[in-house]
């Protein structure tokens, strides 16, 4: 092993031992702890449900607000969490809520070369995307696909929050050297924001699978559990680069991961090319429906 990789193991045990000794990282929001409890017991009815969620009615507007999305492309509209909870069912409600609750505990604004709005823009356009994705191909857990599209980037969020100091040599990096954000990451950190996403699902006992996802959106071939969802969320992904619809910065120059074309049977580059395409439009109307 030569000491570049001796030096880059030893950075990444560093910032990890840091991570897990940040006292203010945020705990579980009660609501989602709530939630979840309520649909782990079967008795429970969409009327309870939909009591405990309305308790926070900025968490209602925005599970509306997801609900009626261009990107779900659900047949009527949906006016009420009840109604909502209904025609998505509960395990998908459960996903939108854990998602949109650690949004909520990672919210800041005001932090300097840092656009909140874009941020979440992105990720909520990937999330929504992701889920059309899985839909369209016919894959079972498309509610998962959502959730981890929307927590993909989250380690971005936790460097810029708790790493300031390295959140700015990340971004001088990038701009003196034009390096992709995600090699600057491993050069000033030793890790990416993969790898910290995937810390803080494991912090928090999130499913193990959630956290593999969002370890691989980047290279979903490299995923060992997860190649399907992670292929889905990294295509959601690259999509708001390729259309330039709801991108964030962080993602410039993303390559794609071409082993998608064989991992979600698209069979060619060329009917990728025309699947991408075609989202366009859907694209173009959930990025005029921000809600963050």
């Amino acid at each position: 092993m030569n000491n570049g990789n001796v030096e880059n193991i030893n950075e990444k045990k560093i910032y990890i031992r840091l991570l897990s000794s940040i006292r203010n990282l945020p705990s579980i929001p009660i609501v989602m702890f709530e939630v979840s409890k309520l649909l782990n017991n079967p008795n429970t009815s969409a009327t309870e449900l939909g009591r405990m969620i309305s308790k926070d009615q900025g968490l209602v507007a925005k599970i509306l607000t997801v609900a009626n999305s261009p990107l779900y492309g659900l047949p009527r509209r949906v006016s009420t969490i009840e109604f909502a909870i209904v025609i998505l069912g509960f395990e998908h409600i459960k996903n939108i809520v854990i998602a949109l609750s650690m949004i909520e505990a990672f919210k800041k604004d005001g932090m300097k070369d840092w656009d909140s709005k874009a941020y979440w823009n992105h990720s909520i356009i990937t999330a929504a995307t992701a889920k059309r994705i899985a839909d369209d191909l016919y894959f079972p857990k498309s509610g998962e696909a959502f959730t981890a599209g929307l927590l993909h980037d989250l380690g971005i969020s936790i460097i810029q929050r708790y790493f300031n100091k390295e959140f700015n040599s990340i971004n001088n990096l990038v701009d003196s050297q034009q390096m992709r954000y995600i090699k600057a990451e491993e050069q000033i950190l030793g890790l990416t924001h993969q790898e910290i996403g995937k810390f803080l699902i494991s912090r928090w006992n999130l499913p193990a699978s959630l956290g593999d996802v969002i370890c691989f959106h980047h290279q979903p071939s490299l995923s060992e559990e997860n190649k399907v969802m992670a292929s889905i969320v990294h295509l959601a992904d690259y999509m708001t680069q390729r259309l330039n619809i709801g991108g964030f910065y962080w993602d410039d120059n993303m390559e794609l991961d071409e082993n998608v074309i064989k991992i979600l049977n698209f069979g060619s580059e060329t009917n990728l090319t025309r699947f991408i395409d075609n989202y366009s439009e859907l694209l173009k109307s959930q990025n005029e429906t921000i809600i963050f």
